[in-house]
């Protein structure tokens, strides 16, 4: 019988314990983690996670004894990857996937590393003069040329594909060439959640793009809903003002009289009527003229009869 020591004991009943009370566990890869970085990531997520590290043997034997509790738990195993560690917590796991993300800084590859994604060399001039370097480049496939006196990369290239080992003669061409592959900082490998497993591909999510498809969506939701007059508190003020805007035009081709349209209706009869004035080239019809008010003449006023007469006036006419 293999004995084991109460701090193995330990150490796995804790972790069952932790693996049980937390919906979200993660497996990440602390490889190359300077302890400075460690400790401000730690920093970052005191209040939201727990990270622990212990051997993976020990996580194994304990995710075997959680898998009796939660179901398909034990997948997460194949991801314990490098230096493996494990991160409990209760919070949304892209979110938190997002957060170690930008804690993150670029590095140089070192001989013996891990590619944790890709690494591909970009097409494009180079500082190198022709020389040497050409045979070393194309020792990885990498097509060049010469363009201005420098050696210029023809097309792109992936030089070393994700979980392969970097060699010594690769981390030197990359170092040279300015490109840092690696990353300090935490690295998930992959999440659990209520069974299901999600890797790093899964998690990684580009914001800017996942945003422009979320407004995309809705989008077109929102069209569809209109083009099958959908009823929402979103689509019925458009569909009232398409619906407004269909009876009046059908009232307008119709010639139907209605308060909305009758002076629509009345100047496209203009229009008409002008049209077909014109196909039959009607003349104008003659300005009327105004007829002519003749100035009426004064007459001349009679002299009205004085009123009391002087006694020179009365004698004249007595005289007479």
């Amino acid at each position: 019988m293999v004995h084991v020591s109460k701090y193995k004991k330990d150490v796995v009943a804790n972790l069952v314990k932790l693996i049980i009370e937390y919906p979200i566990i993660g497996a990440l890869n602390m490889e190359s983690l300077p302890a400075p970085a460690l400790q401000k990531i730690k920093a970052q997520l005191r209040e939201k996670a727990i990270l622990t590290m212990t051997k993976r043997r020990l996580m194994k034997v304990a995710f075997e004894e959680a898998e009796k509790t939660k179901p398909g738990i034990l997948a997460i195993v194949e991801h314990l990857k490098g230096m493996p560690a494990l991160m409990f917590t209760k919070e949304n796991p892209f979110t938190i996937y997002n957060t170690i993300k930008k804690s993150k800084s670029p590095a140089p590859a070192k001989a013996g590393q891990t590619a944790p994604k890709d690494i591909e060399v970009k097409a494009g001039v180079t500082p190198f003069l022709p020389g040497p370097v050409i045979g070393e480049l194309g020792a990885f496939g990498i097509k060049t040329g010469v363009e201005g006196g420098k050696v210029a990369i023809k097309e792109d290239k992936v030089v070393v594909k994700e979980g392969e080992e970097i060699s010594i003669a690769l981390a030197g061409i990359l170092s040279r060439l300015g490109i840092e592959p690696m990353e300090v900082g935490l690295d998930i490998t992959a999440v659990y959640e209520e069974g299901v497993i999600y890797g790093r591909s899964v998690l990684d999510i580009d914001e800017d793009k996942f945003l422009a498809n979320l407004g995309q969506a809705a989008t077109w939701a929102r069209n569809l809903a209109i083009d099958i007059a959908y009823l929402t508190k979103d689509t019925i003020e458009l569909l009232l003002i398409k619906a407004y805007k269909n009876t009046k035009a059908l009232a307008l081709e119709a010639n139907i009289l209605a308060d909305g349209v009758k002076e629509d209706i009345l100047a496209k009869a203009e229009r008409q009527m002008q049209s077909l004035k014109s196909i039959a080239n009607v003349p104008d019809a003659p300005a009327k003229e105004e007829p002519k008010v003749e100035e009426k003449k004064e007459e001349p006023k009679a002299e009205e009869p004085k009123e009391n007469p002087t006694q020179a006036e009365k004698s004249a006419q007595d005289n007479n």
